[in-house]
């Protein structure tokens, strides 16, 4: 038996499905009929997802859902647990560079389109439920959006949210990124661009790839210069979160402000 991995082809998905059916409409129109163990397996999945949602089915069936429509034709389970082997787990998948992702054997433009769609999804929707929202109230919301977009990176990312009088947040910005271990960050760029939305305050928030969001030398000195730089002009600096892979460190709780 050959040790080589699996080839997976993509095929482009048809703009209208029968029925809704978008396997069958491929596999039938390509080779006279989606293979019985494939639809059989697939309709099973399907049901399970409705029936009892995504916490009922393992990393790798979930991930084989989001896989079918890029592949209709093929047997996904393989490149899943390929997938999930090569980054870890369903986050890690979906949040990966196109780059690295289109390395894996088997992954083609399809593919990354599918996990890319996931992705953008999962981070609209955990940022629409703190976007124009006093941050005091929705402090929980405003960490899951933080580990959602930035968790998983494999490169140091700053980004700042700016807050009006009334603490909502107004905007939410990418301001740098960085390497594994550095993001370069100009506190004289970060209130240049408060007073520009007519900020009254300010959360940093950067990662940590690693995986430890302990501060390091570097990010406490950082965040003294913005804090300095914003009193000056009656900019508030609430807060610095530093998102690790399981967890984050507030700088505000753990007395480094």
């Amino acid at each position: 038996m050959s040790d080589r991995p699996p080839v997976f082809s993509e095929a482009p998905l048809p703009l209208f499905a029968p029925n809704g059916d978008v396997d069958e409409a491929v596999g039938g129109a390509l080779t006279g009929r989606l293979p019985s163990y494939i639809a059989d397996h697939r309709k099973r999945l399907r049901s399970r997802f409705m029936e009892g949602g995504a916490a009922a089915m393992p990393d790798y069936e979930l991930l084989e859902l989001v896989l079918f429509r890029a592949i209709p034709r093929q047997d996904v389970k393989p490149l899943a647990r390929l997938l999930l082997d090569t980054f870890g787990d369903f986050n890690r998948v979906i949040s990966a560079p196109v780059a690295r992702l289109q390395a894996v054997k088997g992954v083609g433009d399809a593919v990354v389109q599918e996990l890319k769609i996931v992705e953008a999804a999962a981070q609209r929707l955990a940022r629409a439920r703190v976007m124009q929202r006093p941050v005091l109230s929705s402090w929980n919301a405003l960490v899951d959006y933080c580990h959602t977009a930035m968790a998983h990176l494999e490169t140091e990312q700053f980004r700042i949210l700016f807050l009006d009088r009334k603490n909502v947040l107004v905007a939410d910005e990418e301001q740098a990124r960085g390497t594994v271990d550095h993001v370069p960050v100009y506190p004289r760029e970060v209130v240049k661009r408060a007073l520009e939305l007519n900020a009254s305050a300010l959360i940093l928030v950067h990662n940590h790839p690693s995986g430890d969001p302990s501060p390091s030398d570097a990010d406490i000195a950082m965040t003294a210069q913005i804090r300095d730089a914003a009193e000056t002009l009656g900019i508030v600096l609430h807060d610095h979160l530093i998102i690790g892979k399981e967890r984050e460190l507030s700088f505000r709780a753990s007395g480094y402000l």
